[in-house]
């Protein structure tokens, strides 16, 4: 999808309609329909309609809607701040659509998308709150899908506890400052005990609590939080990371974490790439280090972000070592690695009974040095070797895995990309990996696993490792 397809064609928005009127021209399930949607406001409903249908005309009465039982003209729209076209005659709604046009009204046409100004959404209502799905009418049946699932997640007191909190407003303007500490006492407001005494039913409870809390917010202190992005996926994400990035004031995230995953952090937080990538280092990890000292002592919620989990050649180690000497309290969110996610591309297991019980995590560059690390000889041994980062190295692994005697046509797979839509799949032999060196084309990080147990791999939607070499014919001679 290019960037222009993801764009929305209609904006969002909800309209004031408190005591004001609002139009439906029909009299039939579609004017039916609208009218009880509408009932949802506290909107003076008008209803024009010369006969309307017996249930609709009963809802009419026992609602206390306006009924005006004429045929339309632009008179009856006059005043009004929206129109509803809803008569079952395409033409008719066509008309009343232009006669609204007109008169400056906003006006939606029951399934003619070129006379709406507005959509109608599924809506959640859990007044005040209110969640409305939108189609920009391509699929109302899918809008109401997923209002029925919304609506199953949604706390029936969630309204409730949004009134309790609009009550609470103007306190909490004045007492608290503003930024990380309002919003702190705000989330604490939202999950925490005044949200469970509302939903029992104790609303002095609820009053008795949030009164505590405001009472006690102090100024809010700076907390950091290592999150692993996961391998590139949104959806592969966890939810607790979401959560978290969705709590912070500021994203520090590295290069190889996807635009996708970074926009998913709430909209107002300060976003600072300290991109690290092979020969191109915007950022020492020593300044990084200090970058997070610095914002988490300026009361800051920090949300360090990482490819895969941060504790997988993160360099968390570093970071918190300098979060503990300076007193900034800090915590660890988990992320999907990304020998995990390759091996989910691949369908492979990374551990097969009798044949391959251990796992080790390394890069390539282990097998750089003049002494062979000691998981070389796990991988002798049956172990299954997921190499980070070994593209360039792919030369050197393979021969020092060789002569370390782990046989030349033991399985292996790469993967560039792993989780992502663009990834990108190869398979081979453990002698065919220096041909990964020259495949310049993989631009994302790759992954290699290596191991009796990749043969159990499924390579239908992979290419091979070595490429054919291009054949010539050459022309015969006059």
């Amino acid at each position: 999808m290019t960037e222009a397809q993801s764009k929305l064609s209609t904006f969002p928005a909800f309209f004031r309609v408190s005591g004001r009127t609002v139009v439906v021209v029909g009299e039939g399930d579609e004017a039916f329909a609208k009218a009880r949607l509408l009932f949802n406001t506290d909107a003076r409903i008008v209803v024009v309609a010369e006969a309307p249908e017996a249930d609709f005309s009963r809802f009419i009465e026992e609602k206390g809607l306006v009924l005006i039982r004429a045929p339309f003209s632009s008179a009856l729209i006059e005043g009004a701040t929206l129109v509803f076209a809803a008569t079952g005659d395409g033409a008719a709604d066509r008309a009343i659509s232009t006669a609204a046009r007109a008169l400056h009204i906003p006006v939606n046409a029951v399934d003619q998308p070129d006379y709406c100004d507005f959509f109608t959404p599924a809506l959640v209502n859990r007044a005040p709150l209110a969640v409305a799905i939108g189609t920009e009418g391509a699929g109302p049946v899918l809008a109401q899908m997923i209002r029925a699932q919304v609506d199953q997640i949604l706390s029936p007191s969630l309204g409730r506890l949004a009134s309790l909190a609009s009550s609470y407003r103007e306190a909490v303007d004045r007492i608290l400052p503003r930024g990380v500490t309002r919003r702190v006492f705000w989330r604490r407001f939202f999950q925490g005990a005044v949200a469970d005494a509302v939903n029992n039913g104790d609303i002095e409870l609820a009053r008795r609590t949030a009164n505590t809390l405001l009472n006690s917010q102090g100024r809010a202190a700076g907390h950091v939080w290592l999150v692993g992005a996961g391998p590139g996926a949104e959806d592969l994400l966890t939810l607790r990371a979401q959560r978290v990035m969705m709590e912070a004031d500021v994203i520090v995230f590295d290069a190889l974490v996807p635009q996708a995953i970074v926009d998913m952090g709430r909209r107002d937080a300060e976003r600072l790439s300290v991109g690290k990538r092979k020969g191109c280092h915007s950022k020492s990890q020593e300044e990084i280090n200090d970058l997070l000292v610095e914002l988490g002592k300026a009361g800051k919620r920090v949300v360090r972000l990482k490819s895969g989990d941060p504790l997988v050649y993160g360099r968390a180690g570093e970071e918190m070592a300098a979060l503990r000497q300076a007193g900034v309290t800090y915590e660890i969110v988990p992320g999907i690695t990304s020998a995990f996610a390759a091996a989910a591309d691949f369908e492979l297991p990374l551990t097969l009974r009798g044949v391959a019980s251990s796992l080790v995590f390394t890069t390539g560059h282990d097998l750089t040095g003049s002494v062979l690390p000691d998981w070389a000889r796990l991988a002798i041994s049956g172990a299954t070797v997921a190499v980070y980062m070994g593209r360039t190295v792919a030369a050197s692994v393979a021969a020092r895995l060789m002569e370390a005697g782990l046989p030349a046509e033991t399985t292996v797979a790469v993967v560039e990309n792993a989780s992502r839509r663009d990834k990108r799949l190869l398979h081979g032999t453990l002698k065919d990996l220096p041909d990964l060196e020259h495949r310049d084309e993989l631009s994302g990080p790759v992954m290699v696993i290596i191991g009796d147990a990749v043969a159990g791999a499924n390579f239908e939607h992979s290419e091979p490792l070595v490429r054919e070499p291009v054949r010539t014919t050459a022309a015969l001679g006059a």
